[in-house]
Parts: structure tokens; sequence; C-alpha cells
């Protein structure tokens, strides 16, 4: 899959837990072929979740 084909829909910065990473691989998981992706970026004990439409 490249990048830029990927269109971004939203994004939120939130508190970084295992459970946030946890999450966004089980979406990714279960909405990767309607066309949905998630993205999660840590830093520090902060996390950005962007959501992606293929």
């Amino acid at each position: 899959m490249k990048e830029d084909k990927l269109k971004l829909m939203a994004k939120k910065e939130l508190h970084y837990s295992d459970e946030l990473y946890q999450l966004v691989d089980f979406l990714n998981k279960n909405l990767k072929n309607r066309g949905v992706i998630f993205g999660i970026s840590k830093e520090g004990d902060r996390a950005v979740v962007s959501i992606y439409e293929i």
C-alpha cells in the first residue's frame, strides 16, 4: 500500500496506553477490508491516532 493513496480522515491526540495500541490493532484487523485503516504514533506519554481512507 502506498502512503500517497491514503486520505487522512481524522486524527486525535490522546494519552498513550497499551490498551489504546491494542484497540488500534483490533480496528485495523476488522476495518481494513472496508477501506479504513488506523495509525498510531507515540511521543512520550501522548499518542496521535489517525484514521485514513484507503
